[in-house]
C-alpha cells in the first residue's frame, strides 16, 4: 500500500483533479471533496489549526486526507489488530471511520479501484497540482 498513490486516486474520483470543487452544496472543499468534520477530526486527533478553506489548498487538501488516514489506520491496528487495506481506507474516506464496513462504500471502491489500476508511484507527480 501506498497512501500517496491511494490519496492520488481519490482525488481523481472525488474532483477529477479540481482543487476549487465545490460540492455538497458546500459542504464538501477542493480537490478531495473535504468536509468541516474530517478538519475537525485531524485538528483534534493532531493538535493541528487546519481551517475548512484548508481543503481548496492542494498541498493542505493531502496533509488533511493523509492524517485522517493515518488516524484511523492506526486506531483500527491497536483497537481490532486489523491492518487496513487499500479498500479499507478509501471507503472509510467516503463513508467516515466504519465506512470500511458500509454497503454503500462498495460502488465508492469501484470508482477508486479502477483510478488505482492506471496510477504508479512513477505517475503520481504528473497529477499533483
Amino acid at each position: 500500500m501506498n497512501l500517496a498513490v491511494l490519496i492520488e486516486a481519490l482525488i481523481l474520483v472525488e474532483s477529477g483533479g479540481d482543487p476549487s470543487a465545490v460540492g455538497d452544496s458546500g459542504k464538501a472543499l477542493g480537490c478531495l471533496q473535504i468536509h468541516e468534520a474530517v478538519v475537525q477530526d485531524v485538528n483534534r486527533f493532531y493538535k493541528k489549526a487546519f481551517t475548512h478553506r484548508d481543503a481548496l489548498d492542494p498541498a493542505k487538501a493531502r496533509e488533511i486526507c493523509r492524517l485522517y488516514l493515518t488516524h484511523w489506520q492506526q486506531y483500527y491496528l491497536a483497537t481490532q489488530g486489523k491492518t487496513l487495506t487499500d479498500q479499507d481506507l478509501a471507503r472509510i474516506w467516503n463513508g467516515g471511520p466504519t465506512g470500511w464496513t458500509k454497503y454503500a462504500t462498495r460502488k465508492y471502491w469501484a470508482k477508486v479501484s479502477a483510478v488505482l489500476s492506471t496510477l504508479s508511484t512513477e505517475s503520481i507527480g504528473s497529477t499533483r497540482s
